[in-house]
């Protein structure tokens, strides 16, 4: 499903010193593994994952999507890759508080072409299979965290992603809403999807259903 080659990413942030957030990272994700990336803040997790998902480049190295060259791709073909294959889980949810449960998740489809009919399938089987349906008309300025967080997990299922990506998806849970997370996640397993998550949490540690922990440190596989 994914295949990463010698992959490096160099920040700038002045012209006298260069951050290296990547390091020469090669790794090969079998399409329905589950693979945990561990490691402190500043180990390079979020930074590869937002390259998979195509929001940003890398400096030099190959990530191939089935085969698809992402890296190189062009902004606009990144922006329909992205649209069509991945279903991206932020740590702050990223949701339009004035807007409802079902407008948040619904609007991630327009862009796809889809029928009103289409739309409103796709919608409600993603709040369905995100558990939080009951909520679809509330705004999201009234929701808990735990409720925010499955309208994010609706919302990246909605386009059918192949793909979920999870940044520190436990981060701002507390306990219950976070083992309700991990419940979720598992159905998702089940339903055929390649799923990474980025996380320090020890909850995902003993997970019967991880294929594979991957530690980083200072942008490294360790």
């Amino acid at each position: 499903m994914i295949q990463i080659k010698n992959l490096n990413k160099t920040f700038h942030p002045n012209t006298t010193r260069a951050f290296t957030a990547l390091d020469k990272i090669t790794l090969t994700i079998k399409a329905n593994q589950l693979i945990i990336l561990k490691g402190v803040s500043g180990s390079g997790k979020s930074t590869l994952l937002s390259i998979i998902a195509s929001l940003q480049k890398p400096t030099s190295g190959e990530l191939l999507v089935e085969g698809e060259a992402i890296a190189k791709l062009p902004d606009l073909h990144a922006s329909h890759f992205r649209a069509a294959t991945i279903g991206f889980i932020p740590q702050s949810f990223n949701l339009f508080d004035s807007f409802t449960v079902w407008e948040n998740v619904s609007l991630a489809l327009i862009p796809l072409g889809f029928s009103p009919k289409e739309i409103r399938q796709k919608t409600q089987k993603a709040l369905e299979i995100a558990q939080i349906s009951h909520k679809k008309d509330a705004l999201v300025s009234n929701l808990s965290g735990g409720e925010k967080q499955r309208t994010a997990i609706a919302r990246a299922l909605v386009n059918d992603a192949k793909i979920i990506l999870c940044d520190e998806p436990t981060a701002n849970l507390d306990s219950e809403n976070s083992k309700k997370f991990i419940m979720i996640i598992e159905q998702l397993k089940k339903l055929g999807k390649t799923i990474i998550i980025a996380t320090h949490d020890p909850l995902f540690d003993s997970l019967s259903f991880v294929d594979s922990v991957i530690n980083m440190e200072e942008g490294k596989i360790l």
